[in-house]
């Protein structure tokens, strides 16, 4: 009696032990992608976001402390932050903004037939290709009015009154890197939204024309709803990345001239590469984190809502 007795236990306990190792050998399959998430991602991030309420400054060997809200106390009152802030909107709103256009555009030529089409296509993405800090040396060579043509050709079309350097103009500087993140960044959009494109079944563009919608109104009622998905989330990456990009401002006019192409992002390389200010850098750096998750918890709030209400 006593044996039955704790070969029952035994066997009620096997199914237990089965079912916990059939849950659990997923995870661990996945556990060394997790530990080397944890490892490259979330350490060096928890890590970054501790020095926000440090004092760590390279060239100070007494630094290192903690000093709370002091970094941001001292960034309330930082008037090149606010500076640089109102740049970061400048610089964002129109990049993505031309980005986006000038890519639907293409889209919209390449996805129609013709002879060519993949040699225009290959040309089309090559700027995605070029590494940024060379699209930036190259640009700020074509602006060089020692070197470059494009001053005398603006010159020449009545956009400049002389041939001179637009980088070194503090009311035109920001259109130079703006120009050149446009030329660099266009291809993003025009892969994601011709991928989109090709998706839409043409019977519907076949039907809208039999019954003799104009080319405006298949537009607008066939191509935008099925391209509003991927417009969401191109324009919402987009508009992260290029709030975090600072390779071309860096590399054309770093910051110059008198802060006004100076950036959030900028502005934080600036105080931790050439102040050495690692706390202050990353009380921006967490700013910016911030902001940016706001704008994106924005953006899918309202295309949830969209959905919902479709």
């Amino acid at each position: 009696m006593s044996s039955f007795s704790s070969a029952a236990p035994a066997r009620s306990r096997k199914p237990v032990l089965r079912r916990l190792a059939t849950s659990a050998e997923p995870w661990l399959y996945s556990a060394p992608v997790l530990v080397l998430i944890v490892t490259v991602m979330m350490v060096p991030l928890v890590l970054g976001l501790s020095y926000a309420f440090r004092d760590v400054q390279l060239l100070n060997p007494f630094s290192g402390g903690f000093i709370g809200l002091e970094h941001f106390k001292t960034l309330s009152q930082d008037a090149a932050f606010y500076r640089a802030l109102k740049n970061t909107l400048w610089w964002t709103g129109a990049s993505v903004f031309l980005q986006f256009f000038f890519g639907l555009v293409l889209a919209l030529l390449l996805d129609k037939p013709f002879a060519g089409r993949g040699i225009a296509q290959a040309l089309v993405f090559l700027p995605w290709a070029v590494p940024t800090f060379l699209a930036g040396l190259n640009w700020a060579w074509l602006f060089n009015p020692v070197i470059g043509p494009l001053p005398y050709w603006m010159t020449s079309l009545g956009m400049l009154s002389a041939p001179n350097n637009i980088l070194a103009d503090p009311h035109l500087a920001m259109w130079g890197p703006i120009i050149a993140n446009v030329w660099w960044g266009i291809p993003f959009f025009a892969i994601t939204l011709l991928a989109a494109l090709q998706a839409i079944p043409r019977d519907l563009y076949e039907a809208a024309s039999i019954d003799g919608a104009s080319p405006l109104q298949r537009f607008t009622s066939i191509t935008l709803p099925f391209l509003a998905p991927t417009i969401a989330i191109t324009v919402l990456l987009r508009t992260v990345w290029i709030a975090n990009f600072a390779d071309l401002i860096i590399v054309m006019t770093n910051g110059g001239p008198a802060d006004r192409t100076q950036i959030v992002a900028s502005y934080i390389f600036t105080q931790a590469f050439k102040r050495l200010d690692f706390g202050y850098a990353s009380a921006i750096a967490l700013v910016l984190l911030v902001l940016l998750l706001a704008y994106s918890m924005l953006i899918v709030i309202m295309r949830q809502r969209l959905i919902e209400k479709d």
